[in-house]
């Protein structure tokens, strides 16, 4: 029985990695997607040692300053370890099955096994012409102070003999970022895919050539990824975060993962070398950062996902305006089931008309190759009023968006940050009209972020309104934000949107206290909320006394979920489902049933600490009536997924579906219920 009334973070997050590394390890999903789910994993795992792990250590350090304390971190940090162990020990069981599947298909992956000698001279030459001359051997010995291991990097160690000396180490960087991490070569009808390491190790004795190679070991260190950022606007604060970047890589070791058989002499000249004393040290497999199989040159035999192709919106092929389209009724897109082109659309056209005179838009994380920034820069050219709030600290992804910013700047935009300590999450734009008979709005409102290259992946949902009165509110908060000024001394009134720091949190603890009054009345009341991440403490305990008051609530959270479920007397209404499938679930649905007049509301916010209390979110009303049933259908068919979803126990653990009804897949069920609204086939 769970002892706690809150799951860890830290734990649940590693439960849906568990859930991911499931998927690799499914006989019944194509074998070049079941590489991609390792390839995920791998990449989760990555990113939990940069931002968890040096919360738990640092909690760890509090926690043994403050003896007595009822959390104990320390103990939180060894279950961590121990889970990641069990996983990673599952994950070698995984791929150990899954990559001999690809010699079925012509495709031969040298996994941990000498390289054959029909491929030797292609090799050969390959290292001589495109490897060699981004190597950097040094010797242990000789590191000096300018030598530092970066963060997520690739190296090897070897062991050297040279003649009438002690044996020593050597560090050589594996060039992963300059080169593809895998070569293939074909010989004789078959493909070899050799890794880059195994390619320098085969020619390490060609580096060293005084030496003699007694071993080599694959090693690599993960940092911290943190930025420490005060809020200070005297400096300009695309610096200050180009200058935090720079020390991530170099930020204190959480991990020292290393390939199994280093000398333990070597282990710890390493260990002192490079100040790991704080680090997990962890024995890995031969290979790390197994993120890049997704970059495994497979053939077109290995089976894939069968396409989708995106359905097209209405307005595709037609030259009647967008902004007419959308006066008249509200559009809803469903993204990446549906085409992204009409919100490429709605910046494109917002770029030339002549009766724009305004865009609003926050920017979080921007396509590399972005078609709505290069719209915002027509814009600004061809003479509109473009204002762009770009958020600097979303994580990973703040060079790219200083790049963005400098050259919209540069194109006439008006380009505001955020506070230093309060992230804008939304995902809003606005487009102001005016004529010869008044103003005129035409807004955009998303689950997601207005980025190209994700939209093909994340499921979102995509508003585009002309209603007045929500748009009117869009605009005072678009007008605050440029202002900088504080948003709790905002004195801004929110009738139809929730936005964290002024209304969010307050309005759905009133919509829960009310089907709380419906359910004590002895009326139907019932909650129904799909989350990325499910956290906050407040919102949470408000939904198991909703549970305790007989609310239905059923919940679909893919990842960080820390409301326990299904306890007898305490959460026994409460049902969690987590969906891994093809697309990665990124939608954020609220749905309260309100005595039959059913509210729902869709939006940027995941209930967590950060969005409810350090962030701008917006979630927004859906008004249309058609619209409302779409929203109420697809939820539906994700709650009756019997394929790919799993029920999380009491236990946190992500447990099989006790299947009574015909089996049913939601995204694919999703993708067919749109296509047929399309070619007009009853449902």
């Amino acid at each position: 029985m769970q002892t706690t009334d809150f799951f860890s973070r830290d734990l649940s997050w590693l439960s849906f990695n568990h859930r991911v590394l499931m998927e690799a390890g499914k006989s019944t999903v194509p074998l070049g997607e079941r590489i991609k789910f390792l390839s995920i994993y791998s990449s989760n795992l990555d990113e939990f040692y940069r931002v968890r792990m040096p919360a738990l250590m640092a909690l760890q350090k509090i926690n043994k300053t403050k003896p007595g304390k009822e959390l104990t971190y320390t103990t939180a940090l060894e279950e961590a370890r121990s889970l990641i162990d069990r996983q990673l020990e599952l994950f070698g069981q995984t791929i150990s099955t899954v990559l001999p599947l690809l010699e079925h298909h012509g495709i031969k992956l040298v996994y941990n096994q000498p390289i054959p000698e029909a491929i030797l001279p292609q090799l050969t030459e390959y290292f001589y012409t495109q490897v060699l001359g981004f190597l950097q051997p040094v010797r242990l010995a000789d590191i000096g102070p300018d030598f530092f291991p970066a963060n997520n990097k690739l190296y090897i160690v070897a062991a050297l003999q040279y003649p009438g000396r002690e044996p020593g180490y050597a560090i050589i960087n594996t060039p992963s970022d300059n080169l593809p991490r895998f070569k293939a070569c074909t010989v004789n009808g078959t493909t070899y895919i050799v890794f880059l390491e195994d390619i320098i190790k085969q020619h390490l004795p060609d580096i060293f050539r005084q030496a003699t190679l007694t071993g080599a070991w694959n090693f690599k260190i993960t940092r911290d990824a943190e930025l420490n950022l005060e809020d200070d606007f005297e400096e300009d604060m695309a610096e200050k975060i180009e200058k935090q970047i720079m020390k991530r890589d170099f930020g204190f070791a959480t991990r020292f993962l290393y390939q199994p058989g280093i000398p333990s002499d070597c282990l710890e000249a390493l260990n002192t070398q490079f100040g790991l004393a704080n680090a997990s040290i962890v024995t890995g497999g031969t290979y790390h950062n197994l993120k890049d199989l997704a970059s495994l040159p497979l053939n077109s035999h290995v089976p894939q996902y069968q396409p989708w192709p995106a359905i097209m919106p209405a307005l595709n092929g037609k030259r009647t305006s967008i902004f007419d389209a959308i006066t008249a009724r509200d559009i809803i897109i469903h993204t990446p089931y549906q085409s992204y082109h009409t919100v490429l659309r709605y910046f494109n056209e917002a770029a030339i008309d002549p009766a724009v005179s305004e865009i609003y838009v926050t920017l979080y994380r921007v396509a590399d190759d972005s078609k709505i920034v290069q719209a915002l820069m027509s814009a600004a050219r061809n003479g509109k009023q473009v204002t762009v709030l770009v958020e600097l600290k979303a994580r990973f992804d703040e060079a790219n968006n200083i790049r963005w910013a400098r050259k919209m700047k540069a194109a006439g935009v008006k380009i505001i940050y955020s506070e230093t300590i309060l992230k804008v999450h939304a995902k809003i734009a606005l487009v102001k009209r005016k004529d010869k008979l008044g103003t005129y709005y035409a807004g955009l409102l998303a689950t997601g972020n207005l980025n190209e290259s994700t939209a093909r992946f994340y499921t979102d949902h995509i508003l585009l309104t002309a209603d007045y009165a929500m748009l009117s509110e869009m605009e005072q908060l678009f007008i605050h934000l440029s202002q900088r000024k504080k948003s709790g001394n905002a004195n801004i009134k929110f009738r139809h949107l929730l936005v964290a720091q002024f209304n969010l949190q307050r309005s759905f603890f009133d919509k829960i206290d009310r089907e709380i009054a419906w359910a004590k009345q002895g009326k139907p009341a019932s909650i129904t909320i799909k989350l990325n991440n499910l956290e906050e403490k407040k919102l949470i305990t408000k939904l198991y006394e909703a549970s305790q008051a007989g609310v239905t609530i059923q919940l679909l959270v893919r990842s960080i979920c820390c409301l326990v479920p299904g306890v007898p007397g305490f959460s026994e209404n409460i049902t969690i489902k987590r969906i891994v499938d093809r697309y990665l679930e990124h939608g954020r649905v609220f749905i309260f049933q309100n005595g039959g007049r059913e509210e729902i509301y869709l939006g940027s916010a995941d209930w967590m600490d950060r969005n409810i209390y350090r962030r701008i979110e917006v979630c927004f009303p859906i008004y249309d009536k058609d619209i409302q049933q779409e929203i109420k259908d697809i939820i539906a068919l994700q709650l009756k997924d019997t394929v790919q979803a799993v029920q999380l126990d009491a236990h946190l653990q992500n447990s099989p579906l006790a299947v009574t009804a015909p089996a049913l897949r939601s995204q694919e069920a999703i993708y067919q219920y749109l296509n047929n609204k399309v070619a007009g086939v009853p449902e």
